[in-house]
């Protein structure tokens, strides 16, 4: 077991990888009364075409990470997995993002006990013609929920309008078709590859002793029996830089019009420390254009081009990264005229020293109070790991960042050439 200090925050994470290629990871957090977990596997919606080294090239439907992590709770016994969280007065829930798949529990008693449950339904699959048919309507429903979504329906029409043909533009849960073809067979396939042990990350953060939970993991993988198991290779055709449509429109019931804008990254192929120096950078710029504190926000406020549910974000991974802001406003294109404006002449003058100071040191403290958070905490780490990263480097790194770093983010990723726009409008 490796013990790692983080003196400048105050934290100690214990790690160790396991004989079958788990990576375990303990941040003990003295005083805490709950305890957070998360399993988690390196596969999510985009990972449909792939090959495990020394086996055969796979194209698996869309949305078949999604339907997986759902039937990840079924039991060969018919038990109810949820239930027994419950009996350890532990609370169980599970996801999938475009990039990973994560199970997880919260607890303030039986920490190791949930853990094992946690490992144990999470390295037990069960899947059945007879359960894999039944998901299928389950999901169906859930897919055409969100089709009359409207923040839904404006997110991925943004996405959608960005990329022709990388994955990330179709949605997470697939279409009501594509899961429809899924069989146990496709299941069992996703999951011996992406499942094994050296593809997946174990996290424990809050009131717990490491050196116990540790062991009582290793004692629980040395029980079953993994197969060593090759590099997988995630398969992506060429995307077009430009993006894939301008604009998108689609038409739901909505009191206002909603208007959700972003720009497609033209350089990908980041990983590790360059990819999160580049998200933060670009993260702190786009509070400098587009935070609550600016005077853009206010004059647009003001002008009652956007209400309080404006905001924004940069998502990012190595085939792909965009920004996309926006809420609700009466007049779109008027809301996108005045952007342009304001953008255009930042460009010109670049961001106030003031200004970016402020907007600094807000980003670090708001890190900061996130280290008090363990279900924030295991996020986040887990992501970050997945991205050959680290989560407890975001603070240096903050650090680091000048001025001219952002005014020059803001000049190489606000190209209007690479603008996609979302809209969602009432019916004709």
């Amino acid at each position: 077991m490796e013990r790692i200090q983080y003196d400048n925050l105050q934290e100690t994470l214990y790690y160790e990888v396991l004989d079958n290629g788990l990576h375990v990871y303990v941040l003990p957090k003295p005083g805490f009364q709950k305890t957070y977990a998360t399993f988690a596997t390196k596969y999510g919606s985009v990972d449909n075409h792939f090959q495990v080294q020394n086996e055969e090239e796979v194209k698996v439907p869309d949305g078949i990470a999604h339907f997986l992590e759902h039937k990840m709770f079924e039991e060969p016994e018919g038990g109810d997995v949820f239930a027994k969280f419950a009996s350890k007065g532990a609370s169980a829930n599970a996801f999938t993002s475009f990039d990973q798949t994560v199970y997880l529990f919260s607890a303030t008693e039986h920490v190791l006990d949930n853990l094992e449950t946690l490992i144990d339904f999470v390295q037990t699959p069960y899947f059945t013609d007879q359960n894999v048919d039944k998901e299928k309507g389950i999901i169906g429903q859930e897919i055409n929920m969100y089709k009359d979504n409207p923040d839904w329906r404006l997110y991925f029409g943004l996405i959608e309008a960005m990329y022709k043909v990388h994955p990330v533009h179709i949605d997470i849960a697939g279409t009501v078709e594509s899961i429809g073809t899924i069989t146990k067979e496709d299941l069992y396939t996703c999951y011996n590859a992406f499942y094994h042990p050296s593809n997946m990350l174990l996290f424990v953060v809050g009131g717990v002793d490491a050196e116990q939970t540790i062991k009582m993991v290793r004692e629980n993988q040395a029980r079953k029996t993994y197969e060593p198991q090759g590099a997988i290779q995630r398969i992506f055709d060429q995307e077009p830089q430009e993006v894939a449509e301008q604009r998108r429109v689609n038409r739901l019931a909505v009191s206002l019009p909603k208007c959700l804008f972003g720009f497609k990254e033209k350089e990908t192929g980041l990983a590790g420390e360059d990819q999160l120096r580049r998200d933060l950078t670009t993260k702190l710029m786009l509070d400098l254009l587009y935070g609550s504190s600016t005077e853009l926000y206010q004059k647009l406020y003001d002008e009652d081009l956007i209400t309080d549910n404006f905001s924004h974000e940069y998502s990012s991974a190595p085939q792909y990264a965009f920004s996309a802001a926006g809420g609700d406003t009466r007049d779109p294109d008027q809301l996108l005229s005045r952007i342009r404006e304001e953008v255009d002449r930042l460009k010109e003058s670049g961001f106030d020293a003031s200004d970016f100071e402020r907007a600094k040191k807000k980003k670090m403290g708001g890190y900061l109070r996130m280290l008090n958070s363990p279900e924030n905490i295991a996020h986040e780490f887990t992501r970050y790991q997945f991205r050959g990263s680290n989560l407890f480097t975001v603070l240096p790194v903050y650090e680091s960042i000048l001025l001219e770093d952002v005014n020059r983010r803001l000049q190489e990723h606000v190209d209007w050439d690479q603008l996609s726009v979302s809209l969602v409008l009432s019916p004709e």
